[in-house]
């Protein structure tokens, strides 16, 4: 507290008290004139002003801190992967300056299956974002869609001891929950708080500064298999790059693909990729639960390519220029030309446009049946809200919007991402959502509590270890 502040208080009362004192043995002295007022020629800030503390200046708003320099990240999908460079700009968005895009090679369901090829594919997408920047990456920020991620929720409770809460303090309910998050073989990528109670004072989003006997926190973990992790790594050195950090594919679409007030009202974002299928609940702008399913637009080429006995590039070509979920009369009249595989020269079956939907339906029903019973298994119906934003590439499957608005039973929109500066239309599809979002995250957008490092990075040695466990306990 400064001078001023201390004196305000000491200087409106003697104030009040000289006006007391004059106004003795007279009786309208110190009576506000109700005729004046109402004829409105009393000056009430003059009348007044003498007596009220010096107006403060409002709080300045919070700014969010900026990441300096440039950074990169890496999407590694099954069906392709991407590089985006870019930097924060002064006034807190985000400029590509550099991307790459390859077709993935190595990946299957978000998991790697071939170093070699996987490394190509990701040297490749690199390469080209590096040439376009001008710029050599030494870390990347990366997706996670490898080893089976899970998502829980955590309650964490901490003794203060009636003193202001610190930073370390938030740091330790953070590394508690990760400690009882903990599982053999699996590893610990987030731990999200989702907001503090500071004793019976509840809805805290930066609790440091508050006295309290007990800090509490709700946290939101997801974790993976650790030896998925140990392979997408080691591709990634391989490339002569290390992984800054890793984000739940979910979470960088949302931040993409999802507007503020979705985030904030409750809303459900469906990341359809080619491999997998990601699930998002957002709501009070935090995100409260991920689920993936091994499921996405290459299964339904695939099984284009079963069932017509095409190539799979044939049947991706199909997809996407014949491919819907909806059947219409027409279909049956409309004939298309499909070279069949393995066959000399140019030999086509002719089959009608609605063989097509009998093969796209049924893929589509059964992922989006999925989807529905992963939300009701989560329980969390109230927070999701009625709004699902459809993104990622197989989300632009025509018809898929109106079936997944059918079986979920939820307002339905096809989610494009938010515009980048540098970033060229014809790449900033929805099949480029968690690529984007990466870049909106390690630029520091959407963190809260972005100025605190609650990394769990274990200490080094046995003394290390032990002065940590005294250190996080006193």
């Amino acid at each position: 507290m400064n001078d001023m502040t201390r004196n305000a208080a000491p200087l409106a009362a003697d104030s009040l008290l000289t006006a007391h004192k004059s106004s003795v043995g007279k009786p309208d002295a110190g009576r506000l004139d109700a005729g004046k007022l109402a004829a409105g020629k009393l000056d009430m800030g003059k009348s007044l002003g003498a007596f009220l503390p010096p107006a403060m200046p409002p709080d300045p708003p919070a700014r969010r801190p900026l990441r300096a320099g440039l950074f990169g990240v890496l999407d590694v999908g099954s069906t392709k992967v991407t590089c985006l460079i870019g930097r924060m700009d002064a006034d807190g968005q985000v400029r590509v300056l550099g991307f790459g895009v390859r077709q993935s090679r190595g990946v299957r369901a978000g998991g790697i299956t071939d170093l070699d090829s996987a490394e190509q594919a990701v040297r490749g997408a690199v390469g080209d974002a590096e040439t376009q920047a001008d710029h050599r990456l030494r870390s990347v920020t990366v997706n996670l869609t490898c080893g089976a991620p899970e998502s829980r929720l955590f309650s964490v409770q901490w003794p203060v001891g009636g003193r202001a809460v610190t930073e370390a303090d938030v740091r330790r309910v953070v590394q508690e929950a990760r400690a009882r998050a903990f599982f053999e073989g699996r590893e610990t990528i987030h731990a999200l708080p989702l907001g503090f109670a500071a004793d019976a004072t509840l809805g805290v989003a930066d609790p440091r500064g508050l006295h309290c006997d007990t800090l509490s926190a709700r946290l939101h973990v997801v974790d993976a298999s650790a030896t998925a992790l140990r392979n997408l790594e080691t591709t990634v050195l391989r490339c002569e790059l290390y992984i800054s950090e890793l984000v739940s594919a979910p979470m960088a679409a949302g931040l993409s693909a999802l507007v503020e007030d979705e985030r904030l009202l409750g809303a459900t974002v469906i990341d359809m990729g080619g491999g997998t299928t990601g699930i998002g609940v957002f709501s009070e702008g935090n995100l409260l639960h991920t689920a993936q399913l091994t499921v996405g637009g290459a299964h339904v080429t695939n099984d284009l390519a079963r069932v017509l006995s095409t190539s799979v590039a044939d049947a991706e070509r199909l997809k996407t220029v014949y491919g819907n979920a909806d059947g219409s009369p027409d279909d049956e009249r409309e004939i298309l030309s499909v070279p069949l595989v393995g066959e000399e020269g140019h030999h086509f079956a002719k089959i009608p446009r609605s063989q097509l939907v009998d093969v796209i339906r049924p893929r589509l029903e059964e992922t989006f049946e999925m989807v529905r019973e992963r939300l009701d298994h989560a329980g969390l119906a109230r927070e999701a809200g009625t709004r699902v934003v459809l993104t990622g590439g197989a989300s632009q499957l025509v018809g898929a919007r109106e079936m997944a608005g059918r079986i979920l039973d939820r307002q339905v929109r096809l989610g494009r991402p938010s515009p980048l500066r540098g970033l060229p239309d014809e790449v900033s599809g929805p099949g480029l959502a968690t690529a984007t979002g990466l870049l909106r995250w390690a630029g520091g957008v959407g963190r809260s509590l972005a100025d605190i490092d609650t990394s769990d990075d274990p200490p080094a040695g046995f003394i290390g270890r032990i002065v940590n466990f005294v250190r996080n306990r006193l």
